[in-house]
């Protein structure tokens, strides 16, 4: 093999690994779910893709964020979670949580139901489990707020409300926080039995949950 044909090869390559960057850095990205505080949307074993462009370009290293548009009412986000230094965990842990509240937006949650400027926000995706229902002075679980949401921020909670750490317990969720929009699985497996693949999730899009204000 020439000189020649070893420098297209290496170009090949080269241009190949930016373009990948590129789009993992701009585009799209893989995330996995590691627990059960969205299901039944998504389960623990679920690989799903995250369009980072939808809500704006973020540029990592000079750390610029350039907006595209904002988060929705109903869709589901994948955001650095924003405490972790006060919670004692790692810096940069990527969260994945439904968009419950916008800015200017009143958010009260009365024995389990959900209400957005005093209108229940109803969603066939999430699920409340547990027979108990607890007061608002034990824990924000079943009965919270009411609170609005500030400027540059968004309220978050996990499909499975009974066992999700969210917005009721922690706050808010600032724009720049933000990494993307979740919008498909492309892979699932058990992770207690790996050879247990769940094709039927395959290629599965990730369910919005409409809400007109």
């Amino acid at each position: 093999m020439d000189k020649h044909t070893l420098w297209d090869y290496f170009k090949a390559i080269a241009i190949a690994i930016i373009v990948a960057l590129i789009f993992r850095t701009f585009v799209v990205q893989a995330f996995k779910i590691p627990s059960g505080s969205m299901e039944p949307t998504l389960i623990p074993g679920d690989h799903i893709l995250v369009n980072k462009f939808t809500y704006g370009i973020h540029i990592p290293f000079a750390k610029i964020n350039i907006p595209v548009s904002r988060p929705m009412t109903g869709q589901v986000i994948v955001f650095k979670y924003p405490y972790a230094k006060k919670y004692n965990l790692q810096p940069g842990i990527d969260f994945i949580k439904r968009v419950v509240g916008t800015p200017g937006d009143k958010i009260r949650i009365i024995d389990n139901r959900v209400y957005i400027n005093n209108h229940i926000f109803k969603c066939r995706y999430t699920e409340w489990t547990s027979n108990k229902m607890l007061p608002s002075y034990d824990s924000p679980r079943d009965n919270y707020g009411p609170i609005v949401v500030p400027k540059g921020e968004i309220f978050v909670m996990g499909d499975n409300r009974d066992n999700s750490f969210d917005s009721r317990y922690w706050g808010f969720v600032p724009y720049k926080d933000i990494v993307g929009q979740a919008f498909m699985i492309y892979f699932s497996w058990n992770p207690k039995n790996h050879f247990d693949i769940r094709y039927k999730r395959f290629l599965k899009m990730i369910p919005d949950c409409s809400f007109k204000k």
